[in-house]
């Protein structure tokens, strides 16, 4: 459900691209036609950003870690958000996406940290499950090289009658994994940050220097300055 609802999100901001007046019509005001080939850049740079998430959110949901969860899926809205600024023109909605990506930083930092049990953290705390449950991250039990080893139940039978015992063999302990992942997901949120300031510092220059066909002129573009009535009124009386 939470990735359909994304696909939507997705569509309606690619559609928005390709039907975008003031993007189009400001650019030939300018007698820029780079849009065309330009237009796509955001894009790619926001399905990257989309595909970073989806990707922390798909073992995130995998490990019922429902504050990661949660943190991933608010994550998605904002960067499909301020791609949607960055197309059509709205600097508002970038500087709410860099604001969330200070913040966005600061939530992963506490995931090392916690997997890093730095500051009297424990990463078998039940805090990244909300107390609800006592899963751990994906990982711990399907990283590289792990092999569970399960046993049954005494006086208990079924094909489901299994008691987990212990992972060994695995190449890499699951809490560097994550840290791995949150360490990936800073560098990107630091690279959508300058790029979202860069935007906005880009639309603020246009708007102080462009003229959108009296788009940004408080009075239409064919005003006319009329001559007072007094001045007139003197011009008709005048003696032949």
């Amino acid at each position: 459900m939470v990735l359909c609802f994304i696909s939507w999100m997705t569509m309606h901001v690619t559609t928005a691209v390709n039907y975008s007046p003031a993007t189009y019509a400001g650019s030939f005001m300018r007698g820029d036609h780079s849009h065309v080939s330009g237009a796509s850049q955001p894009m790619r740079q926001g399905n990257a950003l989309q595909l970073a998430a989806l990707e922390r959110q798909v073992f995130d949901f995998l490990g019922y870690q429902w504050a990661p969860i949660l943190a991933n899926f608010l994550h998605i809205i904002i960067v499909i958000l301020g791609l949607f600024g960055t197309i059509q023109y709205r600097p508002r909605y970038v500087v709410v996406y860099a604001i969330w990506t200070a913040m966005w930083v600061t939530w992963n930092i506490f995931i090392i940290c916690f997997y890093l049990e730095v500051g009297g953290l424990s990463k078998d705390s039940e805090l990244l499950t909300f107390n609800i449950s006592q899963h751990q991250s994906w990982w711990s039990e399907n990283g590289p090289g792990c092999v569970r080893k399960e046993a049954s139940m005494a006086g208990i039978k079924g094909l489901d009658s299994h008691s987990y015992i212990s992972v060994i063999g695995c190449a890499l302990e699951y809490r560097y994994i994550e840290v791995m992942h949150s360490s990936v997901q800073i560098l990107v949120a630091l690279v959508g940050f300058v790029y979202a300031c860069y935007v906005v510092s880009v639309f603020t220059e246009e708007e102080d220097s462009f003229d959108f066909i009296g788009g940004f002129d408080p009075f239409p573009l064919y005003h006319v300055n009329e001559k007072p009535t007094n001045l007139l009124c003197k011009q008709t009386y005048l003696p032949a």
